[in-house]
Protein backbone atom coordinates (compact mmCIF):
# COMPACT_ATOMS: atom_id res chain seq x y z
CA UNK A 1 0.00 0.00 0.00
CA UNK A 2 1.14 3.44 -0.93
CA UNK A 3 1.17 6.21 1.65
CA UNK A 4 1.10 9.38 -0.43
CA UNK A 5 1.34 13.24 1.20
CA UNK A 6 0.83 16.51 -1.28
CA UNK A 7 3.76 18.05 0.76
CA UNK A 8 5.79 16.00 -0.04
CA UNK A 9 8.63 17.33 -2.11
CA UNK A 10 8.47 14.07 -4.90
CA UNK A 11 4.35 13.85 -4.34
CA UNK A 12 4.23 14.63 -7.82
CA UNK A 13 6.04 12.16 -9.58
CA UNK A 14 4.47 10.00 -7.31
CA UNK A 15 1.31 10.72 -7.74
CA UNK A 16 2.16 10.63 -11.30
CA UNK A 17 3.32 7.38 -11.34
CA UNK A 18 0.07 5.99 -9.43
CA UNK A 19 -2.02 7.70 -12.25
CA UNK A 20 -0.50 5.75 -15.19
CA UNK A 21 0.14 2.29 -13.65
CA UNK A 22 -1.49 -0.28 -15.58
CA UNK A 23 -3.22 -2.92 -13.68
CA UNK A 24 -4.96 -4.88 -16.84
CA UNK A 25 -3.69 -8.29 -17.71
CA UNK A 26 0.17 -7.96 -18.74
CA UNK A 27 -0.72 -11.16 -20.62
CA UNK A 28 -1.45 -10.30 -24.12
CA UNK A 29 -4.31 -12.09 -25.58
CA UNK A 30 -5.00 -10.67 -28.64
CA UNK A 31 -3.60 -13.41 -30.91
CA UNK A 32 -5.38 -16.21 -29.06
CA UNK A 33 -8.12 -14.54 -29.11
CA UNK A 34 -8.44 -13.07 -33.27
CA UNK A 35 -7.30 -17.25 -33.43
CA UNK A 36 -10.70 -18.08 -31.59
CA UNK A 37 -12.88 -15.54 -33.40
CA UNK A 38 -11.65 -16.85 -36.40
CA UNK A 39 -12.55 -20.88 -35.82
CA UNK A 40 -15.96 -19.41 -34.70
CA UNK A 41 -17.09 -17.51 -37.66
CA UNK A 42 -15.67 -20.51 -40.18
CA UNK A 43 -17.45 -23.81 -37.81
CA UNK A 44 -20.17 -22.12 -35.68
CA UNK A 45 -21.44 -24.64 -33.09
CA UNK A 46 -18.77 -27.21 -33.52
CA UNK A 47 -15.97 -24.85 -31.86
CA UNK A 48 -18.27 -23.87 -29.31
CA UNK A 49 -18.46 -27.55 -28.14
CA UNK A 50 -14.99 -27.73 -28.83
CA UNK A 51 -13.97 -24.83 -26.27
CA UNK A 52 -16.61 -25.59 -23.79
CA UNK A 53 -15.30 -29.47 -23.44
CA UNK A 54 -11.82 -28.22 -22.97
CA UNK A 55 -12.31 -25.14 -20.34
CA UNK A 56 -15.12 -25.57 -18.89
CA UNK A 57 -15.41 -29.51 -18.17
CA UNK A 58 -18.60 -30.43 -19.83
CA UNK A 59 -20.23 -32.01 -23.36
CA UNK A 60 -22.87 -29.41 -24.55
CA UNK A 61 -24.34 -31.83 -26.83
CA UNK A 62 -24.97 -34.53 -23.69
CA UNK A 63 -26.17 -31.95 -21.22
CA UNK A 64 -27.52 -29.02 -23.27
CA UNK A 65 -26.80 -26.21 -24.91
CA UNK A 66 -29.61 -23.93 -23.46
CA UNK A 67 -31.46 -23.18 -20.69
CA UNK A 68 -35.17 -22.49 -20.42
CA UNK A 69 -37.14 -19.95 -19.11
CA UNK A 70 -39.01 -22.23 -17.43
CA UNK A 71 -35.86 -23.69 -15.72
CA UNK A 72 -35.17 -19.67 -14.95
CA UNK A 73 -38.75 -19.40 -13.28
CA UNK A 74 -38.14 -22.70 -11.01
CA UNK A 75 -34.95 -21.07 -9.88
CA UNK A 76 -36.93 -17.49 -8.80
CA UNK A 77 -39.76 -19.71 -7.17
CA UNK A 78 -37.14 -21.75 -5.06
CA UNK A 79 -35.14 -18.74 -3.64
CA UNK A 80 -35.33 -17.68 -0.26
CA UNK A 81 -38.04 -15.13 0.87
CA UNK A 82 -35.58 -12.98 1.62
CA UNK A 83 -33.37 -13.22 -1.74
CA UNK A 84 -36.33 -12.76 -4.13
CA UNK A 85 -37.21 -9.95 -2.48
CA UNK A 86 -33.90 -8.08 -2.73
CA UNK A 87 -34.21 -9.03 -6.26
CA UNK A 88 -37.53 -7.88 -7.00
CA UNK A 89 -36.59 -4.85 -5.28
CA UNK A 90 -33.09 -3.96 -6.77
CA UNK A 91 -34.79 -4.91 -9.89
CA UNK A 92 -37.41 -2.32 -9.51
CA UNK A 93 -35.18 0.94 -8.96
CA UNK A 94 -32.75 -0.45 -12.17
CA UNK A 95 -35.43 -0.14 -13.78
CA UNK A 96 -37.17 3.09 -12.47
CA UNK A 97 -34.01 4.78 -12.86
CA UNK A 98 -33.28 3.62 -16.43
CA UNK A 99 -37.02 4.13 -17.51
CA UNK A 100 -36.30 7.81 -17.38
CA UNK A 101 -32.98 7.69 -19.31
CA UNK A 102 -35.05 6.72 -22.13
CA UNK A 103 -34.59 10.11 -24.98
CA UNK A 104 -37.37 11.96 -26.60
CA UNK A 105 -37.54 12.53 -30.28
CA UNK A 106 -37.51 15.34 -31.96
CA UNK A 107 -39.63 17.02 -34.69
CA UNK A 108 -39.33 20.36 -35.46
CA UNK A 109 -39.71 23.89 -38.39
CA UNK A 110 -36.68 26.03 -38.35
CA UNK A 111 -36.49 29.84 -39.18
CA UNK A 112 -35.41 28.58 -42.65
CA UNK A 113 -38.82 26.55 -42.58
CA UNK A 114 -36.87 23.20 -43.06
CA UNK A 115 -38.35 20.23 -41.15
CA UNK A 116 -35.88 18.53 -38.90
CA UNK A 117 -35.03 16.26 -36.00
CA UNK A 118 -34.49 12.65 -34.60
CA UNK A 119 -35.95 9.67 -34.24
CA UNK A 120 -34.90 7.09 -31.29
CA UNK A 121 -35.12 3.27 -32.17
CA UNK A 122 -33.65 0.24 -29.82
CA UNK A 123 -31.78 -2.33 -32.18
CA UNK A 124 -33.20 -5.76 -32.68
CA UNK A 125 -31.47 -7.63 -30.71
CA UNK A 126 -28.72 -7.77 -27.90
CA UNK A 127 -26.62 -9.76 -26.21
CA UNK A 128 -25.64 -9.18 -22.66
CA UNK A 129 -22.47 -11.51 -21.21
CA UNK A 130 -22.49 -12.82 -17.77
CA UNK A 131 -19.70 -14.48 -16.34
CA UNK A 132 -18.64 -18.05 -14.55
CA UNK A 133 -17.47 -19.04 -11.61
CA UNK A 134 -15.81 -16.26 -9.02
CA UNK A 135 -17.36 -13.88 -11.03
CA UNK A 136 -21.05 -14.76 -11.21
CA UNK A 137 -23.23 -11.99 -10.32
CA UNK A 138 -26.92 -11.79 -10.65
CA UNK A 139 -26.54 -8.25 -10.00
CA UNK A 140 -25.22 -7.68 -13.30
CA UNK A 141 -27.71 -9.90 -14.92
CA UNK A 142 -30.23 -7.23 -14.05
CA UNK A 143 -27.82 -4.50 -14.56
CA UNK A 144 -27.57 -6.03 -17.94
CA UNK A 145 -30.57 -7.19 -19.02
CA UNK A 146 -33.08 -4.27 -18.01
CA UNK A 147 -32.29 -1.02 -19.63
CA UNK A 148 -32.26 -3.44 -22.75
CA UNK A 149 -35.72 -4.36 -22.11
CA UNK A 150 -36.42 -0.64 -21.39
CA UNK A 151 -35.01 0.69 -24.62
CA UNK A 152 -37.29 -1.39 -26.40
CA UNK A 153 -34.82 -4.27 -27.23
CA UNK A 154 -37.01 -7.29 -29.05
CA UNK A 155 -34.83 -9.81 -28.43
CA UNK A 156 -32.18 -10.14 -25.65
CA UNK A 157 -29.79 -13.29 -25.31
CA UNK A 158 -27.87 -14.01 -22.53
CA UNK A 159 -24.11 -15.96 -22.48
CA UNK A 160 -22.82 -17.34 -19.58
CA UNK A 161 -20.38 -20.23 -18.80
CA UNK A 162 -20.93 -22.80 -16.77
CA UNK A 163 -17.65 -24.97 -15.60
CA UNK A 164 -18.50 -28.70 -15.06
CA UNK A 165 -22.23 -28.10 -15.98
CA UNK A 166 -23.31 -25.93 -12.90
CA UNK A 167 -25.69 -23.72 -13.27
CA UNK A 168 -25.82 -20.58 -11.05
CA UNK A 169 -29.60 -20.73 -9.95
CA UNK A 170 -29.60 -16.57 -8.65
CA UNK A 171 -27.88 -16.08 -11.74
CA UNK A 172 -31.17 -18.05 -13.48
CA UNK A 173 -33.65 -15.96 -11.38
CA UNK A 174 -31.92 -12.86 -12.14
CA UNK A 175 -32.61 -13.52 -15.85
CA UNK A 176 -36.27 -14.46 -15.29
CA UNK A 177 -36.92 -11.31 -13.32
CA UNK A 178 -34.54 -9.52 -16.14
CA UNK A 179 -36.93 -10.76 -18.68
CA UNK A 180 -34.12 -12.54 -20.67
CA UNK A 181 -35.38 -14.46 -24.26
CA UNK A 182 -32.33 -17.23 -24.71
CA UNK A 183 -29.80 -18.32 -22.56
CA UNK A 184 -26.70 -20.03 -23.60
CA UNK A 185 -23.96 -22.17 -21.86
CA UNK A 186 -21.13 -20.72 -23.39
CA UNK A 187 -18.47 -18.35 -22.21
CA UNK A 188 -15.18 -16.50 -23.23
CA UNK A 189 -14.34 -15.00 -26.36
CA UNK A 190 -15.75 -17.68 -28.12
CA UNK A 191 -19.46 -16.75 -26.67
CA UNK A 192 -18.92 -13.25 -27.67
CA UNK A 193 -17.80 -14.23 -31.55
CA UNK A 194 -21.16 -16.28 -31.77
CA UNK A 195 -23.11 -13.22 -30.94
CA UNK A 196 -21.28 -10.81 -33.56
CA UNK A 197 -21.21 -13.45 -36.27
CA UNK A 198 -24.09 -15.90 -35.12
CA UNK A 199 -23.51 -19.53 -35.26
CA UNK A 200 -25.99 -22.58 -36.43
CA UNK A 201 -27.62 -22.51 -33.49
CA UNK A 202 -27.48 -18.69 -32.17
CA UNK A 203 -28.57 -16.10 -34.13
CA UNK A 204 -26.43 -12.77 -34.71
CA UNK A 205 -27.37 -9.51 -32.55
CA UNK A 206 -26.64 -5.97 -32.81
CA UNK A 207 -25.11 -4.89 -29.32
CA UNK A 208 -22.91 -6.59 -26.98
CA UNK A 209 -22.49 -6.22 -22.98
CA UNK A 210 -21.84 -7.42 -19.48
CA UNK A 211 -17.98 -7.92 -17.86
CA UNK A 212 -15.60 -10.52 -18.62
CA UNK A 213 -12.41 -11.68 -18.37
CA UNK A 214 -9.21 -10.73 -20.54
CA UNK A 215 -10.17 -12.86 -23.47
CA UNK A 216 -13.94 -11.37 -23.01
CA UNK A 217 -12.91 -7.60 -23.12
CA UNK A 218 -10.40 -8.69 -26.13
CA UNK A 219 -12.67 -10.33 -27.82
CA UNK A 220 -15.48 -7.51 -27.89
CA UNK A 221 -12.53 -4.86 -29.11
CA UNK A 222 -11.66 -6.75 -31.96
CA UNK A 223 -15.70 -7.40 -32.55
CA UNK A 224 -17.01 -3.72 -32.83
CA UNK A 225 -17.90 -2.50 -35.89
CA UNK A 226 -19.37 -6.38 -36.55
CA UNK A 227 -21.42 -5.30 -33.13
CA UNK A 228 -21.88 -2.33 -30.86
CA UNK A 229 -20.10 -2.91 -27.17
CA UNK A 230 -20.82 -0.89 -24.40
CA UNK A 231 -17.43 -0.39 -23.04
CA UNK A 232 -13.83 -2.28 -23.00
CA UNK A 233 -13.60 -3.13 -18.83
CA UNK A 234 -10.97 -3.45 -16.60
CA UNK A 235 -10.04 -3.81 -13.58
CA UNK A 236 -12.53 -2.45 -10.60
CA UNK A 237 -11.47 0.88 -8.71
CA UNK A 238 -13.02 2.72 -5.99
CA UNK A 239 -11.60 6.60 -4.81
CA UNK A 240 -12.80 7.86 -1.36
CA UNK A 241 -12.72 10.83 -0.01
CA UNK A 242 -13.62 11.02 3.56
CA UNK A 243 -12.24 13.83 6.28
CA UNK A 244 -11.96 12.40 10.06
CA UNK A 245 -15.12 12.47 11.25
CA UNK A 246 -15.71 9.05 10.07
CA UNK A 247 -15.35 6.01 11.69
CA UNK A 248 -11.68 4.26 10.05
CA UNK A 249 -13.20 0.72 9.80
CA UNK A 250 -16.48 2.06 7.91
CA UNK A 251 -14.45 3.49 5.28
CA UNK A 252 -11.64 0.79 5.37
CA UNK A 253 -14.41 -1.61 4.31
CA UNK A 254 -15.49 0.66 1.16
CA UNK A 255 -12.32 0.80 0.49
CA UNK A 256 -12.17 -3.22 0.47
CA UNK A 257 -15.58 -3.48 -0.97
CA UNK A 258 -13.48 -3.22 -4.44
CA UNK A 259 -10.54 -4.61 -3.60
CA UNK A 260 -12.06 -8.08 -3.14
CA UNK A 261 -13.65 -8.24 -6.93
CA UNK A 262 -10.01 -8.94 -8.12
CA UNK A 263 -6.13 -8.58 -7.18
CA UNK A 264 -5.77 -6.05 -9.47
CA UNK A 265 -8.44 -3.79 -8.42
CA UNK A 266 -7.69 -0.77 -6.86
CA UNK A 267 -8.66 1.14 -3.54
CA UNK A 268 -7.52 4.92 -2.78
CA UNK A 269 -7.74 7.17 -0.32
CA UNK A 270 -7.65 11.03 0.01
CA UNK A 271 -7.65 12.56 3.32
CA UNK A 272 -6.63 16.07 4.93
CA UNK A 273 -5.91 13.90 8.47
CA UNK A 274 -2.35 12.21 8.51
CA UNK A 275 -4.07 10.52 11.67
CA UNK A 276 -7.20 9.88 10.09
CA UNK A 277 -5.17 8.26 6.87
CA UNK A 278 -3.13 6.03 9.69
CA UNK A 279 -5.78 4.81 10.91
CA UNK A 280 -7.83 3.72 7.82
CA UNK A 281 -4.64 1.88 7.15
CA UNK A 282 -4.77 -0.02 9.94
CA UNK A 283 -8.29 -1.25 9.77
CA UNK A 284 -7.93 -2.22 6.75
CA UNK A 285 -5.15 -4.73 7.72
CA UNK A 286 -7.59 -5.61 10.70
CA UNK A 287 -10.17 -6.26 7.93
CA UNK A 288 -9.03 -8.28 5.92
CA UNK A 289 -8.09 -11.01 7.78
CA UNK A 290 -11.57 -11.36 9.10
CA UNK A 291 -13.57 -11.97 5.68
CA UNK A 292 -13.69 -14.80 3.27
CA UNK A 293 -12.25 -12.94 0.57
CA UNK A 294 -8.91 -11.86 2.15
CA UNK A 295 -6.12 -13.31 -0.25
CA UNK A 296 -7.89 -11.36 -3.06
CA UNK A 297 -8.28 -8.24 -0.74
CA UNK A 298 -4.53 -7.69 0.52
CA UNK A 299 -3.06 -8.83 -2.99
CA UNK A 300 -5.15 -5.47 -4.58
CA UNK A 301 -4.17 -3.39 -1.25
CA UNK A 302 -0.47 -4.55 -1.45
CA UNK A 303 -0.32 -3.91 -4.85
CA UNK A 304 -2.19 -1.20 -5.98
CA UNK A 305 -3.82 0.59 -2.95
CA UNK A 306 -3.04 3.77 -1.54
CA UNK A 307 -3.81 6.09 0.97
CA UNK A 308 -2.77 10.07 0.53
CA UNK A 309 -2.91 13.12 2.60
CA UNK A 310 -3.86 16.10 1.27
CA UNK A 311 -3.86 20.15 2.73
CA UNK A 312 -7.81 20.13 2.14
CA UNK A 313 -10.41 17.92 0.83
CA UNK A 314 -11.03 20.47 -1.84
CA UNK A 315 -7.34 19.69 -3.29
CA UNK A 316 -8.04 15.83 -3.73
CA UNK A 317 -10.36 16.85 -6.55
CA UNK A 318 -7.99 17.63 -9.56
CA UNK A 319 -6.54 14.59 -8.34
CA UNK A 320 -9.69 12.12 -8.44
CA UNK A 321 -10.29 13.96 -12.01
CA UNK A 322 -6.57 12.78 -13.18
CA UNK A 323 -7.72 9.14 -11.54
CA UNK A 324 -11.38 9.47 -13.38
CA UNK A 325 -12.12 6.48 -11.54
CA UNK A 326 -14.93 4.06 -11.55
CA UNK A 327 -16.61 5.24 -8.61
CA UNK A 328 -15.84 7.51 -6.42
CA UNK A 329 -17.11 8.33 -2.75
CA UNK A 330 -17.50 11.64 -0.90
CA UNK A 331 -17.79 10.60 2.60
CA UNK A 332 -18.58 13.62 3.59
CA UNK A 333 -21.43 15.76 5.19
CA UNK A 334 -23.84 16.59 2.79
CA UNK A 335 -23.28 20.11 2.06
CA UNK A 336 -19.78 19.82 1.53
CA UNK A 337 -20.51 16.36 -0.25
CA UNK A 338 -22.38 18.85 -2.91
CA UNK A 339 -19.92 21.27 -3.35
CA UNK A 340 -17.28 18.97 -4.04
CA UNK A 341 -19.51 16.93 -6.51
CA UNK A 342 -19.80 20.38 -8.12
CA UNK A 343 -16.19 20.59 -8.80
CA UNK A 344 -15.45 16.80 -10.20
CA UNK A 345 -15.48 16.77 -13.85
CA UNK A 346 -14.37 12.02 -14.81
CA UNK A 347 -15.92 9.70 -12.34
CA UNK A 348 -18.11 6.69 -13.56
CA UNK A 349 -20.32 6.76 -10.67
CA UNK A 350 -20.28 9.28 -7.50
CA UNK A 351 -21.85 8.57 -4.20
CA UNK A 352 -22.65 11.04 -2.17
CA UNK A 353 -22.13 11.82 2.07
CA UNK A 354 -21.49 9.60 4.65
CA UNK A 355 -24.43 7.02 4.34
CA UNK A 356 -23.85 6.05 0.80
CA UNK A 357 -21.51 3.44 0.48
CA UNK A 358 -20.88 2.40 -3.59
CA UNK A 359 -21.75 -1.00 -2.37
CA UNK A 360 -25.27 0.12 -2.55
CA UNK A 361 -24.78 1.22 -6.00
CA UNK A 362 -23.86 -2.18 -7.06
CA UNK A 363 -27.13 -3.62 -5.84
CA UNK A 364 -30.57 -1.49 -5.50
CA UNK A 365 -29.33 2.25 -5.97
CA UNK A 366 -30.46 2.46 -9.44
CA UNK A 367 -28.20 3.80 -11.37
CA UNK A 368 -26.35 1.33 -13.56
CA UNK A 369 -22.63 -0.04 -12.02
CA UNK A 370 -21.29 -0.80 -15.06
CA UNK A 371 -19.19 1.76 -15.73
CA UNK A 372 -15.93 2.89 -17.39
CA UNK A 373 -12.34 1.97 -15.80
CA UNK A 374 -8.72 2.71 -16.61
CA UNK A 375 -9.19 6.56 -16.64
CA UNK A 376 -12.09 5.75 -19.41
CA UNK A 377 -14.68 8.40 -17.13
CA UNK A 378 -12.48 10.81 -19.06
CA UNK A 379 -14.60 10.21 -22.22
CA UNK A 380 -16.94 7.34 -21.53
CA UNK A 381 -19.99 6.65 -19.39
CA UNK A 382 -21.92 3.44 -17.80
CA UNK A 383 -23.74 2.08 -19.56
CA UNK A 384 -27.45 2.94 -19.72
CA UNK A 385 -30.68 2.69 -22.29
CA UNK A 386 -29.33 4.92 -24.73
CA UNK A 387 -26.61 2.07 -25.46
CA UNK A 388 -29.24 -0.18 -26.38
CA UNK A 389 -30.89 2.14 -28.79
CA UNK A 390 -29.63 3.90 -32.00
CA UNK A 391 -30.81 7.47 -33.19
CA UNK A 392 -31.97 8.39 -37.23
CA UNK A 393 -31.81 12.07 -37.93
CA UNK A 394 -33.99 13.56 -40.68
CA UNK A 395 -34.69 16.56 -42.74
CA UNK A 396 -37.54 17.73 -44.88
CA UNK A 397 -37.53 20.87 -47.21
CA UNK A 398 -40.09 22.71 -49.38
CA UNK A 399 -39.43 25.24 -52.11
CA UNK A 400 -38.98 28.20 -49.90
CA UNK A 401 -36.66 25.92 -47.02
CA UNK A 402 -34.08 25.12 -50.02
CA UNK A 403 -34.30 28.19 -51.31
CA UNK A 404 -33.07 29.64 -48.37
CA UNK A 405 -30.60 26.95 -47.69
CA UNK A 406 -29.36 25.52 -50.61
CA UNK A 407 -26.96 28.17 -52.41
CA UNK A 408 -24.83 27.71 -49.47
CA UNK A 409 -24.58 24.33 -49.77
CA UNK A 410 -23.45 24.77 -53.63
CA UNK A 411 -21.09 27.13 -52.84
CA UNK A 412 -19.77 25.15 -50.14
CA UNK A 413 -19.60 21.50 -52.65
CA UNK A 414 -17.94 23.46 -55.49
CA UNK A 415 -15.02 24.74 -52.53
CA UNK A 416 -14.47 21.04 -51.92
CA UNK A 417 -14.35 19.95 -55.85
CA UNK A 418 -17.81 17.78 -55.53
CA UNK A 419 -19.95 19.13 -59.00
CA UNK A 420 -22.28 16.42 -58.80
CA UNK A 421 -22.77 17.22 -55.35
CA UNK A 422 -23.44 20.99 -56.51
CA UNK A 423 -25.32 19.84 -59.24
CA UNK A 424 -28.00 17.74 -57.33
CA UNK A 425 -28.99 20.98 -55.41
CA UNK A 426 -28.90 22.96 -58.80
CA UNK A 427 -31.48 20.93 -60.18
CA UNK A 428 -34.04 21.33 -57.74
CA UNK A 429 -32.79 25.12 -57.31
CA UNK A 430 -33.65 25.74 -61.24
CA UNK A 431 -30.26 27.31 -61.42
CA UNK A 432 -27.97 27.33 -64.18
Amino acid sequence: MRRLDASDPGFAAEFDALVNDRRESASDVSADVAAIVARVKAEGDAVLADYTARFDRFDLDASGWSISKEECAAAYDALAPELRGALDLAAERIRAYHAAQRPEDRDYRDAAGARLGARWRAVDAAGVYVPGGRAAYPSSVLMNIIPAKVAGVERIVMVTPTPDGAVNPVVMAAAHIGGVDEIWRVGGAQAIAALAYGTQKIAPVDVVTGPGNAWVAEAKRQLYGVVGIDMVAGPSEIVVVADAKNEPHVIAADLLSQAEHDPTSQSILFTDDGDFADAVAAAVAHVIPALGTAPTMQASWADNGAVIVVPRLADAIPLCDRLAPEHLELAVDAAEADALFAKVRHAGSVFLGRQTPEAIGDYVGGPNHVLPTGRRARFSSGLSVTDFMKRTSFLALDEASLAAIGPAAVALATAEGLPAHALSVQNRLKQP
